[in-house]
């Protein structure tokens, strides 16, 4: 997908592998983004309840924007947005760890945290700032030595490299919550 910015294969692999042994904290969250293709903010704004580890699937349900500073919480834009993402096994196995780190962590901060139910949140159970994500995910593809990527790249990534492995652009389209394939073909054509 030319003009599309996006990792290849083998450097997803390193910036994961670099995030997981360096005990990140938003190791589970690179990787969700990564193996989902979903939206920033519609990751940052899953909570627990729309997490199914049994059937490996999550609903997306919520986000959380940010515009000129100030952070949101909504729904997502358009009826396609609201969908449910099939989860692989690797991913559901590193959101297990992360809900058991998250648990011990909220255990530590004590009667203090504010549980919204979130899985991706700041120690005390505040919601993350989208663009305080990015600036975080920036950082580490520097500390990395990766080439440079947004952290809306790692959508990029994923539709490109689903494509590459023959998944059928409307099974992409839905995932990514686009309303047509034109939108999806359009970007990665």
């Amino acid at each position: 997908a030319d003009g599309v910015p996006a990792w290849d294969a083998a450097t997803l692999r390193t910036f994961l592998s670099r995030s997981g042994e360096s005990g990140d904290r938003l190791h589970a969250l690179w990787v969700l983004l990564s193996t989902t293709g979903m939206r920033r903010g519609e990751a940052i704004g899953l909570r627990w309840k729309d997490v199914d580890f049994d059937h490996r699937r999550l609903r997306v349900v919520q986000t959380i924007t940010q515009t000129r500073g100030k952070v949101t919480i909504g729904e997502p834009k358009t009826k396609s947005g609201r969908r449910s993402i099939a989860l692989d096994d690797a991913t559901v196995s590193v959101l297990r760890d992360h809900r058991k780190a998250m648990l011990e962590e909220r255990m530590l901060v004590g009667p203090d945290f504010a549980d919204e139910g979130l899985v991706f949140h700041q120690p005390d159970g505040a919601y993350l700032r989208p663009d305080a994500v990015s600036a975080q995910f920036l950082r580490r593809v520097d500390r990395y030595d990766l080439e440079r990527l947004t952290l809306h790249g790692l959508r990029h990534t994923w539709a490109t490299l689903a494509l590459e492995q023959g998944i059928h652009p409307r099974v992409v389209q839905e995932r990514l919550g686009h309303s047509t394939i034109a939108i999806t073909l359009g970007i990665y054509s």
